[in-house]
């Protein structure tokens, strides 16, 4: 087991690696921007090293101080959270050069399913099921226009790197996919320096589901079951749950032993998220798999009794899963809401700022993840989640039930958060029912 090991993050996801390393017995080591020198997580880690501006590409995203951060500690391994370099082979490769474990799956994984068209390809290999779509990068217009005339409309341009809904388009016809193949390639290559797309059928009602997997250095993968994460905007999540509400059992199975045989065909070490789209009929296809922990982890957690950062960092040091399938056991039913700082009322417009007020709600089947306090300031500089409200029940209705309460008594001042927003949504109807696409809170924004 490591004995030391850096951070390389910030915020919520650093205090949550904190707390699982004290519990193993592990220091820990925190990297922190000039925008972030007043958290007051930092005063949990054993060490505290400022790598550099606010601007996360002078820091966070700064490879070379962060190594050094983690030379001059004289940690073993380092964790990267979610976000930032999480996902970037080429920062996982430089740890490896210079000895350090990362917290993570291999640079060959993560480079292999973090390029979607290589994913794609391999889960065909390995009986994953797949939508229909080109079998590599589609060079031009042209050559787009000629596959959607054999998949049918609508069809999805992706970009072949990246996530988070950028280098994405929808097309329903021929000068829709036009325009947005360009525009595709543009966004893509503005956002991760790669303009290849290719093209996929696109569901018109999905679901999204995912899998949370975790695998090691000797072949095992397991599952911890699936969450419903359809309840977004933008492409980005804004409420998660688990299990998915009204998936048949066998279905389940079926989709939770194909995120499996993903991470064994890649020989994947450390926590991944296997994502699928679902259509009405519960027919499923592969949309990508994330090489990191999740931000929505903690619903996995509550409904195994799970603590998949620990196991994240177990596997790392080179130990096999201490469990088997059969031990993973399903309880109840869990939630989160991610409370972002951000106007809803103003198309969601950042609200960062010094936090007069910040309390937060307790009980039974109830759990807050968060860095923030009352007196803390919120950062312009990063993203505007600023905790994660988890609730659990021995079923949905009790999980909800949980979660109209806790969510009524979690109260932000001044700033606008998104808990209103988040009380609407827990009450709504169709929600409430259970089942919802990937369109719903957009469509209901619209009314």
């Amino acid at each position: 087991m490591f004995q030391r090991i850096l951070i390389a993050n910030r915020g919520e996801v650093a205090l949550r690696v904190i707390r699982a390393a004290r519990e193993l017995g592990i220091e820990t080591v925190c990297i922190y921007s000039t925008a972030d020198r007043d958290a007051p997580y930092l005063a949990l880690a054993d060490e505290a090293i400022c790598i550099g501006p606010a601007t996360a590409s002078d820091s966070y995203l700064n490879i070379a101080s962060i190594i050094a951060a983690a030379e001059i500690a004289n940690i073993d391994a380092i964790h990267p959270g979610y976000g930032f370099l999480a996902e970037n082979p080429d920062f996982a490769d430089v740890c490896r050069s210079c000895e350090i474990a990362f917290i993570g799956p291999s640079p060959e994984a993560m480079g292999m399913l973090g390029n979607k068209v290589a994913c794609k390809q391999l889960a065909k290999k390995n009986k994953v099921p797949v939508f229909p779509g080109s079998d590599g990068p589609v060079e031009n217009e042209e050559e787009a226009v000629k596959l959607a005339k054999t998949i049918g409309y609508p069809i999805i341009i992706k970009a072949v790197a990246g996530g988070g809904g950028r280098g994405m388009r929808v097309a329903n016809n021929e000068a829709s996919l036009r325009t947005g193949f360009h525009n595709a390639q543009l966004e893509a290559e503005a956002a991760f320096k790669n303009n290849t797309v290719f093209i996929e059928k696109f569901l018109e009602r999905a679901r999204h589901i995912e899998v949370q997997v975790i695998g090691d250095s000797h072949g095992n993968a397991i599952h911890f079951f699936e969450r419903d994460c359809s309840t977004q905007r933008r492409h980005q999540k804004l409420i998660e749950e688990a299990p998915a509400p009204g998936i048949d059992a066998s279905k389940r199975d079926q989709l939770c032993k194909a995120a499996c045989r993903m991470l064994k065909a890649a020989s994947y070490c450390g926590a991944a998220t296997v994502e699928f789209l679902m259509d009405r009929k519960q027919n499923f296809g592969l949309l990508e798999v994330n090489t990191r922990i999740q931000v929505e982890h903690p619903v996995s957690e509550m409904i195994t009794g799970v603590d998949l950062v620990k196991l994240q960092i177990l596997v790392a040091s080179g130990e096999p899963i201490p469990l088997k399938q059969r031990d993973v056991k399903l309880r109840g039913h869990a939630m989160e809401c991610r409370i972002n700082a951000e106007d809803p009322d103003r198309d969601f417009a950042p609200q960062p700022g010094r936090l007069t007020r910040f309390d937060v709600p307790g009980g039974r089947g109830v759990r807050v993840d968060t860095h923030c306090v009352a007196g803390y300031s919120i950062p312009p500089n990063y993203d505007s989640m600023i905790a994660k409200l988890i609730t659990h029940g021995e079923d949905r209705e009790a999980c909800l039930a949980v979660m109209r309460r806790a969510l009524d008594e979690f109260h932000i001042e001044p700033i606008a958060t998104t808990i209103p927003l988040h009380r609407q949504l827990v009450r709504n109807s169709k929600f409430v029912k259970g089942g919802v696409s990937i369109h719903f809170l957009e469509r209901l924004l619209k009314q």
